[in-house]
């Protein structure tokens, strides 16, 4: 079961905006609607689904109906038709009361403009939300332990004018983490920030969901920013859903030239990560292996250097042809000898800007390892950009 499933969802703003469903069903548009009723249709015929722990993006240009949209996710705005199901409930079914529930069992939000208190320290801020449900002392507990996890630790009695922007959204999301929501809702909520502290934010949004594993739904108009950090994203014009898919199913098969438009001045490389560049390294030894071994893996395979493994293919480090001959000249038959483990490694899940400067100065080819130190590929310069020549996409 889905983490949170949209069906049918409709938002029409202005007196008896039911009048307007029959008319969408006839073919109207929201232009003639609004013509000929005064009614707005900033929501149409929404449907999709939210998996679990996972960071759905919802984007469109101003006046899309994106910031509706998330408002009546956790009814700030109330739908005019349609459901909103989360972990099985309708919430669009609830009572004032279990609609408060909700909200506090399930759901916390963050919003652009921070929304923090300007007279309550930042301690104050991030438990507000605690305060509210009634929780005692603890709260400040739970406050600090958000701080800390924001990198706010030592702010705690400062006030928000004292705080940059980026800290202060910080505190925001710190006060929004306090009751450890499931689901994250976050509108446009990194876009009053200069691009270079947007930039840390996005890092470390990714860096708190690696260790969180919270259902995040945020609402951006940057489609570079949709495409860091989405798992999918759903693209919308005119209160309707244009598309939805990954990053790369995105950008690899646009649904029509709207979201074809949309994209093509998309740098593609910033979708391509080391996983994709690397190459299969089959020219390796083992550790159990001597120098003599070496040069001769390097001879057949035209290479003046080799990775040397362990057990489970974990990466030991790296053998030079001028080393290895030297060890053979001194009569030397263990690899320890002459293994070099100052060598330049990465995660598969680099991407391939942050590589270029790394490829481009390193002495030999550049190590792809997982979080266990397994080899699973190398990066060669030659290789990386043949690739990019080639590719130039996913």
């Amino acid at each position: 079961m889905s983490k949170v499933e949209v069906k049918g969802l409709y938002k029409i703003f202005g007196d008896d905006s039911k009048r307007a469903l029959p008319l969408l069903e006839k073919g109207f548009s929201k232009k003639r609607i609004q013509t000929e009723t005064g009614l707005t249709v900033a929501l149409q015929d929404v449907t999709f689904k939210v998996e679990s722990q996972e960071i759905f993006v919802v984007m469109g240009l101003s006046g899309s109906g994106k910031s509706t949209l998330i408002r009546c996710l956790n009814r700030l705005i109330e739908p005019t038709q349609g459901q909103v199901i989360i972990d099985g409930a309708d919430i669009t079914a609830l009572t004032p009361n279990e609609l408060i529930q909700i909200r506090r069992q399930k759901l916390g939000m963050v919003f652009q403009r921070f929304a923090l208190f300007p007279h309550r320290t930042i301690l104050e801020n991030a438990a507000f939300g605690l305060e509210i449900q009634g929780i005692g002392e603890e709260r400040y507990d739970k406050a600090r332990d958000t701080l800390k996890l924001v990198g706010l630790d030592g702010w705690e009695g400062s006030y928000p004018d004292q705080l940059s922007g980026g800290m202060q959204q910080r505190v925001g999301l710190a006060r929004a983490l306090a009751n450890d929501p499931d689901i994250l809702l976050m509108d446009e909520a990194f876009s009053a920030l200069d691009p270079l502290i947007r930039k840390e934010m996005q890092d470390e949004l990714l860096d708190l969901q690696e260790r969180l594993q919270k259902t995040i739904i945020f609402i951006t108009h940057d489609l570079d920013e949709a495409l860091k950090i989405g798992n999918r994203i759903l693209l919308m014009k005119d209160g309707q859903v244009i598309q939805v898919g990954t990053p790369e199913e995105i950008l690899q098969n646009p649904a029509n030239k709207y979201v074809e438009k949309f994209v093509e001045d998309v740098d593609r490389t910033t979708l391509l990560t080391a996983k994709h560049v690397m190459t299969r390294p089959d020219a390796v030894i083992s550790t159990k292996d001597g120098p003599r071994v070496a040069l001769r893996r390097m001879k057949v395979h035209d290479i003046s250097s080799i990775f040397v493994v362990g057990p489970e293919r974990k990466l030991r480090g790296l053998v030079k042809a001028e080393d290895a001959v030297a060890a053979v000249k001194a009569g030397k038959i263990d690899l320890e000898d002459v293994l070099s483990t100052d060598i330049p490694k990465v995660d598969p899940d680099v991407q391939v800007p942050e590589l270029m400067s790394l490829v481009a100065t390193a002495k030999y080819p550049v190590a792809v390892v997982d979080d266990t130190g397994r080899l699973l590929g190398i990066i060669i310069r030659g290789s990386l950009l043949a690739t990019l020549a080639g590719k130039g996409e996913v």
